[in-house]
């Protein structure tokens, strides 16, 4: 049996698996994640708390509208990150960065170009829950996976480098529902360590949603049955993260999520606004 991991992580990690299991279910699914259901059951069989499935989205109320818009922004986030790294890799960052990759199954599901390595890097409990999950699976990775047990908050640039990671040369990095659990400060000093290691040429990403974020914050914050989730939510950079990207030698890019999920043919609540950013490395 595989060992949960710790509380809060094991929440807010099974959490998204748990609405990617679901997307996956659906006939016009926007991606596919065999993995994700496998995760919830294992955790439901531990010893530790798993989420309970379901309940906010079968009860009218502003519960329920919370939760299908956290359900459409991880749906469209799954497919727009998705898409952003694969194509980062095809075009020449054969290094790819998951910072607090969770329970990311990326690795295994998507179709990555020869020769493209990909860094996992979370807490030692998440990681080994997780290899324990896959294994048991027999699940095989489409690309050569490392995976750096490392704490986001600590020197995990030292732990990616003993990996193997070289900074010599061009990576795709992604900080997937990460930053918002970051205050500023230590938001800006994981971005000022991928900034150190990355390469020009070099690309990241990740949400941002400040006002979207703040108002679903605070909405969260008063229902019993998001609480948990939400009084983990520190904020991450907020409204200032382009111009922290752009006055660190990034290019910055801002794609809306409801233009993507139209292109997606996807229509999302009116609470699921926002979107993210990708950043191209310039020339120091």
């Amino acid at each position: 049996m595989a060992q949960a991991p710790p509380d809060g992580v094991q929440r807010t990690a099974l959490g998204v698996a748990m609405l990617r299991a679901r997307e996956s279910r659906r006939a016009d699914r926007l991606f596919d994640d065999p993995y994700a259901q496998a995760f919830v059951d294992a955790a439901a069989d531990s010893p530790g708390p798993a989420p309970k499935a379901g309940a906010d989205a079968a009860a009218p109320g502003p519960a329920a509208a919370l939760s299908a818009a956290f359900y459409a922004r991880v749906v469209i986030r799954t497919r727009f990150f998705d898409t952003y790294l694969t194509a980062a890799a095809s075009g020449g960052c054969s290094q790819v960065v998951l910072l607090a990759a969770g329970l990311d199954a990326r690795a295994f599901r998507l179709a990555w170009p020869p020769g493209t390595r990909v860094f996992e890097v979370d807490l030692p409990g998440l990681l080994a829950f997780k290899d324990a999950v896959l294994a048991a699976r027999g699940a095989a990775s489409q690309c050569e996976r490392t995976t750096v047990p490392a704490d986001l908050r600590a020197d995990w640039p030292v732990a990616l480098a003993e990996a193997g990671f070289d900074p010599a040369r061009p990576a795709a990095w992604l900080a997937e529902g990460l930053l918002i659990y970051l205050t500023a400060e230590d938001a800006g000093r994981l971005l000022a360590g991928v900034t150190e290691l990355s390469a020009p040429g070099s690309q990241l990403s990740f949400e941002h949603s400040p006002v979207a974020t703040a108002a679903l914050m605070d909405r969260a914050r008063q229902m019993p049955s998001l609480h948990r989730y939400a009084s983990l939510w520190q904020g991450g950079l907020g409204e200032d993260a382009p111009r922290w990207l752009a006055d660190h030698g990034w290019q910055p890019r801002f794609h809306e999520l409801a233009a993507l999920a139209a292109g997606y043919d996807r229509p999302v609540p009116v609470q699921a606004r926002g979107g993210f950013l990708t950043a191209l490395r310039a020339q120091p």
